[in-house]
């Protein structure tokens, strides 16, 4: 006998996308975006609540890698890496283009989107 919960619909973890119309997949998460940014450098605000020493920080550098819950920069003068928590992040900003994964709407869904007077 399996153990663990047993589900009537599928699971889907969060990050891998979801299934919409017509087949297509949504991949608008925050680390999916990050992770189409990997390679850039950016200014990433981060505010921690309940720290009276250091309850705002600012971090610049670059992409590495992004997970649901977590982001991976490095610091492109020191070579340093810091392992950031997602809760944590209010913003991040680029000085260039910010990828982002496009998803199309099938004409019927646009149609049904639209108001007719």
């Amino acid at each position: 006998m399996p153990s663990g919960p047993a589900y009537a619909t599928p699971v889907v973890p969060m990050g891998t996308g979801q299934q919409l119309f017509m087949g297509r997949v949504e991949e608008s998460f925050i680390e999916n975006i990050l992770r189409y940014n990997k390679g850039k450098v950016g200014t990433f605000y981060f505010t921690y609540q309940g720290n009276s020493e250091w309850n705002a920080m600012v971090y610049q550098g670059r992409i590495e890698t992004a997970g649901r819950d977590h982001i991976i920069i490095s610091d492109p003068a020191s070579g340093k890496r810091y392992l950031l928590m997602m809760a944590n992040l209010d913003w991040v900003e680029f000085d260039e283009r910010i990828n982002y994964p496009h998803t199309e709407i099938s004409p019927e869904i646009q149609a049904s989107m639209e108001v007719s007077e």
